[in-house]
């Protein structure tokens, strides 16, 4: 069964796109917009993403709350629960690659967040005490959270072509982003009403994962039959991305800075209120939601090799620009510390535009699946083993952790500008 959205029909709207960009009208950036739209998957699968992402703001930044104050579990029973979650969903990648690469798209996306339901639904039941059902229901949420990435980006691989592609994965991320945001809000009001409350929360996230997935799964989306031409221009071997692979799990640590490193240091070191951690976070959010999309189409000029390289670099830069900050101390190096992260989110911008969309065109057709989910394996590690990283090196002074990550990162955008990409064919 071949995709209900015809190619050709993307094509078309693609080039459209292309011609109405740099007339500056209202009209034509309402053209574009609708064919960005299209491209990442039509308007039902927007909606999905968004119920998607609005209920795992709801939930997911207080998952660890939830087992500590409804479930009463320690703190440390339930961190290893959530733990065990993360890694079994890593497991699972393998199969869902598989599953992928056999054609299913929108299927995949709508079973990643019916698992989500089911964990959910377990959190619900679980009594007061019971650690187990609290892992279980851990377990189903990390199978979902790691399969969905890889799911999304091959549905829209499908969809969308060329650069249109790496601008559809770029406004999906923006919406996703923009969506927790909104979650994360209304969770964060809700919050004073106690355990009753998160279970109220928790329950409108099963709903919003069930209907999502209905949206998802009505989008009826499959991968086409190759002809003949495609299937000759795929029979080589599927590239290895060693580097690009290794690099990424370094690359990833950027993603737990705000949320980690930077109130861990903002607290403990330099004693400032912990509402510059907040205004981190709500600025990291908002300029991740405003420029994604337009950052990603500005760099589409340049190879996204060489663009994934340069965001190693202002990464490492900005690791430097904190190191410097925190010489500062008090609130003045707090200040530093919100200037510099202006710095660190727009590498964190460059890198989420350019990672995916260069897995998607390094891989053959018949091996997307795999190759994406090999992808988010060495994402999924990196955020896992980032948390223990950062709050390891952290203790030992500001020199070892971002002098450390910098050193890192540049190492890590070395191996990937170095990289040769063999047995693909070049892709605009």
């Amino acid at each position: 069964m071949t995709t209900t959205t015809p190619a050709g029909k993307n094509t078309r709207t693609g080039k459209r796109t292309g011609s109405t960009k740099n007339t500056g009208s209202t009209k034509n950036t309402r053209i574009w917009s609708r064919a960005l739209v299209r491209a990442s998957g039509g308007p039902r699968y927007a909606v999905a993403l968004a119920v998607d992402a609005l209920g795992t703001g709801l939930l997911r930044p207080f998952l660890l709350l939830y087992g500590v104050t409804v479930l009463e579990l320690s703190a440390p029973a339930t961190g290893i629960a959530m733990t065990a979650g993360i890694v079994a969903g890593l497991a699972c990648m393998p199969a869902v690659g598989r599953w992928l690469d056999r054609g299913a798209r929108s299927t995949v996306v709508a079973a990643s967040m019916l698992v989500r339901v089911v964990g959910v639904a377990l959190l619900l039941a679980a009594p007061a005490g019971h650690v187990w059902l609290f892992g279980a229901a851990a377990l189903f949420l990390g199978v979902g959270n790691q399969a969905w990435p890889a799911a999304h980006a091959a549905l829209v691989a499908t969809v969308a072509h060329g650069r249109e592609r790496d601008a559809a994965l770029a406004a999906g991320r923006a919406l996703r982003n923009a969506a927790l945001g909104v979650g994360a809000l209304i969770a964060m009001a809700c919050l004073a009403g106690g355990p009753a409350a998160l279970r109220a929360l928790a329950a409108v996230t099963g709903l919003a994962y069930l209907a999502a997935a209905a949206l998802a799964w009505s989008v009826r989306l499959y991968a086409p039959s190759a002809d003949a031409a495609a299937e000759a221009r795929d029979a080589g071997p599927a590239p290895r991305m060693r580097a690009l692979l290794a690099a990424n799990v370094i690359y990833v640590f950027c993603l737990n800075v705000p949320e980690i490193a930077l109130p861990l240091i903002l607290v403990t070191q330099l004693d400032a209120s912990p509402v510059w951690s907040a205004a981190i976070f709500v600025a990291n959010t908002v300029l991740v939601v405003t420029l994604q999309v337009p950052v990603t189409v500005l760099l589409s000029r340049f190879p996204r090799r060489l663009v994934l390289a340069l965001a190693g670099v202002v990464l490492a830069v900005s690791y430097v620009g904190f190191l410097a900050a925190t010489s500062l101390g008090g609130e003045r190096g707090a200040a530093a510390v919100a200037v510099v992260s202006v710095v660190c989110t727009l590498g964190e911008i460059v890198y989420a535009g350019s990672a995916v969309a260069l897995v998607t065109v390094l891989a053959p057709t018949r091996l997307l699946g795999r190759a994406l989910a090999r992808f988010e394996l060495s994402t999924g590690l990196g955020l896992a083993v980032s948390p223990a990283v950062i709050t390891g090196l952290a203790p030992h002074g500001p020199g070892a952790l971002w002098g450390g990550l910098a050193a890192a990162t540049l190492v890590s955008a070395s191996a990937v500008a170095a990289e040769k990409d063999r047995g693909t064919v070049p892709v605009p």
